[in-house]
């Protein structure tokens, strides 16, 4: 789904919302500053970090939960 696209989903599904909290809650979204996202707070060699295990991830390069709990399971206790 293009950025358009989905602005214009959410546009529809907010006129027609009637649950207050959530109006409210997406209000304090909307009003939270950009600036404090985690990303602009965290290392260049965090995010370099981030990339690598996001590239992995597509790549197939990943390890299933299950079995990594059974790798360090003695260490878990």
């Amino acid at each position: 789904m293009s950025t358009s696209a989905q602005k214009l989903s959410l546009i529809r599904w907010i006129t027609e919302l009637k649950d207050v909290e959530t109006l409210k809650a997406i209000e304090i979204i909307k009003d939270s500053n950009i600036q404090d996202d985690w990303w602009n707070k965290i290392s260049v060699v965090e995010k370099m970090s981030i990339g690598q295990g996001l590239s992995d991830a597509k790549e197939g390069k990943t390890t299933l939960h299950s079995d990594v709990k059974k790798r360090y399971e003695k260490w878990l206790l």
